[in-house]
């Protein structure tokens, strides 16, 4: 018998449709802290109705294809370096879930999504968030690669495609970061951020909740150069405009702040009941 069949929803155990979540992750170490961010995921947690499966689109599968895990047991990626040991020592053995990739590819066909069976597995761009919101890594997780050679509008356009997936019972979350400059970064700013940042954050979520289906036009901000030198990071947010864009449900704001100067932390709901 399959170990997690007496822990798996089938669809007649979940809400008729899931809410949906942009992450902004920040850096891996949140995996092992506590913080008023840490602290947002894990009520976020709490207050969504157990799903039959996660869909995470992660700024840290950014490859030059359209993929999506296909492993019955993807295994956690620790795809950073110069952290401290206990990082690297953090798992989160959640279960994959192979017929997920296949709904994925027949939802958005005819655009071509290749299943992934052994290269990837969950990045920390994903554990880092659901270690605190599903803590006990039950449910199935399956990752979405970012295809790094489209451009925004087919990350918007995929990311309304796959807003069916709400009504099959998964929890799509997009985790990436809004604004995100390495380069920026000053650890005396710890909780604060640079004027340019605040700007563009601001107007990000003036796009969200006003013509989600215009966030890429961002690009033509004055500050988009500064808050988004590499397009990784911002393109998962660009799933979840897109899945706001196909939905009449409410976009809230899960939590909001700054790190460093210049990453953004916020954090936004859809659909989710107060």
């Amino acid at each position: 018998m399959d170990q997690w069949s007496t822990t798996r929803p089938s669809l007649e155990d979940v809400p008729s449709v899931m809410p949906a979540a942009f992450v902004g992750h920040g850096s891996p170490l949140n995996a092992i802290e506590s913080n008023r961010y840490t602290a947002a995921w894990k009520r976020f947690g709490q207050a969504v109705p157990r799903p039959r499966a996660i869909l995470v689109v992660s700024a840290h599968w950014y490859i030059n294809a359209t993929a999506v895990t296909a492993m019955p047991h993807p295994r956690a990626i620790h795809d950073f370096y110069g952290f401290p040991r206990e990082l690297f020592d953090v798992e989160y053995p959640a279960p994959g879930l192979p017929e997920l990739a296949e709904e994925v590819s027949d939802l958005v066909h005819p655009t071509w999504v290749g299943a992934d069976v052994d290269s990837w597995g969950i990045d920390h761009g994903t554990w880092s968030v659901l270690v605190h919101a599903f803590p006990d890594a039950s449910i199935p997780v399956v990752q979405l690669a970012i295809n790094a050679n489209e451009p925004a509008d087919y990350h918007l356009r995929l990311g309304a495609e796959l807003a069916g997936l709400r009504e099959r019972g998964v929890l799509v979350v997009a985790s990436g970061n809004i604004v995100h400059n390495l380069r920026g970064m000053d650890p005396r700013l710890s909780d604060s951020g640079y004027d340019w940042a605040q700007r563009f954050d601001e107007a990000a979520a003036a796009r969200l909740l006003d013509s989600p289906a215009e966030v890429a036009t961002l690009d033509a901000h004055r500050d988009y150069a500064l808050a988004v030198p590499t397009p990784d990071h911002f393109i998962p947010f660009l799933y979840f405009a897109g899945i706001a864009s196909a939905s009449t449900d409410s976009v809230d704001t899960l939590v909001s702040g700054y790190t460093y100067g210049s990453l953004s932390m916020t954090a936004y709901t859809l659909g989710l009941s107060a």
